[in-house]
């Protein structure tokens, strides 16, 4: 008789395994490719590349695992490639959902306004608890934060502690009743601190007192809105990047440290950086439901206190021009991005080196290319005293660490950092630029990966002591050179225009020669 072959029956528990696993992988390269789709930032040809390639993936592993894997060396082979594969969709979906949520995030302003206001006396005084100041005089000011003001008074009454109130017209004059014991304790914005502490006589503010009482009250949003373009990927713009001087969350209204105008022409690559100092001495501009002194000179640096909104009117009505897009960031989120991006490389001219610039472990920059981590970008971005120039080169180091930012951001290294990169992104700043406007700049930016050319300015002026208004009182102040505020308009028009980088350059030659 002839022996009658039998297929050997394929094992039922690893049919069904791989039944499974072949779900799974589709389950998983669909909610993938729903991301990438949903982030668009992909040219249609590339997302249809995309779907397909997953598909074929996804074809050829089903069918060799069910079908083609008959011995158990293959089987393993095929469910550990597909385990890997599925694994590999898996992280990117969720790399993908999570730029998602970040976008979103960055540009949609959520939440109320952080405002904190302190009851603050000598570190030496005998007062420790809120309670052992009741009856005594505190300071607080006549004219300036007067709802703050009004905030903490209430506060501290409704902790049964009552106090004699002496108003004064300036934080200068209420800080100064303090250090004279003319007061027991003074009311005063957190957002003020820094500004107390430039001045000389009281640099030491911050170690020479202590908080008693804190009062942290929220107002409403104002909405931010953007001054769109027709097309960001062909039409010039403006945005404004504005820098707070804080630490942590993005909700605290802070000073703006940074105030710096990028003017972006995607048609013809050149991106021109004009940085004007913290301490330019400006006309300010806002809607008065800030609370802001319309009309009133001061320091730009303190229209920041009043929302980046204020800023950014203040300086479209310094340059003449229109502001589209504005960034808020604050210390802290420097300090992530960079080191998300695992650092930064900025050049260091001859003779400006600084070999402590994080006073007390040697840290600083030398002459020639430095890479920097965000600690040390910070510091670099802040010094002012090492130089001769001060704030004028404070804001040249400020454009090189944009610079350095914006190579790294753009450079394919920043797949290798990917995960952190989106995890130091989220909270870590604001933005008016809508997410299709943002998506279709990426998108752009994969598709024609265009030779960004950069060009800096800085305006300049003259130091000064003048009165500033939300001080109630004079400080240093730097008075604008019109020549270099003209000088930034008509490049900024230059850069509009479609200027080459070398027309653009050539505007601050000619200005110079004259």
């Amino acid at each position: 008789m002839k022996k009658v072959s039998r297929k050997k029956p394929v094992n039922k528990g690893y049919r069904i395994f791989s039944i499974i696993l072949t779900i799974l992988l589709v389950l998983i390269s669909f909610f993938t490719v729903f991301e990438i789709y949903s982030m668009n930032v992909l040219t249609p040809m590339l997302t249809v590349m995309v779907i397909v390639i997953f598909i074929l993936i996804d074809a050829i592993l089903g069918l060799l695992l069910i079908f083609s894997a008959k011995k158990i060396v293959s089987r393993i082979l095929f469910s550990i490639l597909t385990v890997v594969v599925t694994v590999v969709f898996a992280l990117g979906g969720f790399y993908m959902f999570q730029a998602n949520s970040l976008l979103n995030n960055i540009t949609t302003s959520e939440g109320d306004i952080k405002n904190t206001v302190s009851l603050i006396v000598l570190d030496d005084s005998k007062y420790e608890e809120l309670k052992d100041i009741a009856g005594e005089k505190i300071g607080t000011l006549k004219s300036i934060d007067t709802y703050g003001t009004e905030q903490s008074l209430d506060d501290i009454s409704s902790e049964g502690v009552e106090v004699e109130n002496e108003k004064y017209d300036s934080v200068q004059a209420e800080v100064k009743a303090l250090y004279d014991g003319d007061v027991e304790a003074v009311v005063l914005n957190e957002t003020y601190r820094g500004t107390v502490e430039e001045m000389e006589d009281y640099a030491d503010f911050s170690s020479k007192t202590r908080v008693l009482h804190e009062t942290v009250y929220y107002t409403d949003r104002v909405e931010n809105t953007a001054k769109s373009v027709d097309d960001i990927t062909s039409h010039a713009f403006n945005i404004l990047i504005s820098g707070n001087d804080t630490y942590g969350d993005l909700s605290t209204v802070s000073r703006s440290d940074v105030n710096m105008i990028v003017t972006v022409n995607p048609e013809t690559g050149v991106i021109l950086l004009t940085s004007i100092p913290r301490d330019y001495y400006v006309t300010t501009e806002c809607d008065p439901a800030l609370g802001c002194q319309v009309g009133a000179l001061d320091k730009l640096t303190h229209t920041g206190v009043h929302g980046i909104e204020t800023t950014q009117a203040t300086l479209e009505n310094l340059l003449g021009i229109e502001i589209n897009y504005n960034f808020r960031v604050n210390f802290s989120s420097l300090v992530d991005i960079v080191d998300a991006l695992g650092g930064i490389d900025v050049t260091v001219e001859p003779g400006y080196a600084v070999p402590n610039l994080l006073h007390g472990n040697g840290r600083g920059v030398t002459e020639g290319v430095n890479h920097l981590d965000g600690e040390l970008a910070l510091a670099y971005a802040r010094e002012r005293y090492a130089y001769e120039e001060g704030d004028r080169q404070r804001v040249k180091n400020q454009q090189q660490v944009i610079m350095g930012i914006v190579d790294k951001a753009t450079s394919p290294a920043i797949l290798t950092n990917f995960a952190s990169l989106m995890n130091a992104l989220s909270g870590a700043f604001e933005t008016n630029m809508s997410t299709a406007e943002i998506q279709q700049l990426i998108q752009y930016q994969l598709s024609s990966s265009p030779d960004w050319k950069f060009v800096q300015y800085s305006l300049d002026g003259t130091g000064s002591t003048e009165m500033c208004a939300e001080l109630g009182d004079a400080a240093y102040v730097m008075i604008p050179d019109e020549s270099t505020v003209q000088t930034a308009k008509d490049k900024i028009e230059a850069v509009v225009n479609g200027d080459s980088v070398e027309q653009v350059e050539a505007i601050t030659a000619s200005s110079d020669s004259e």
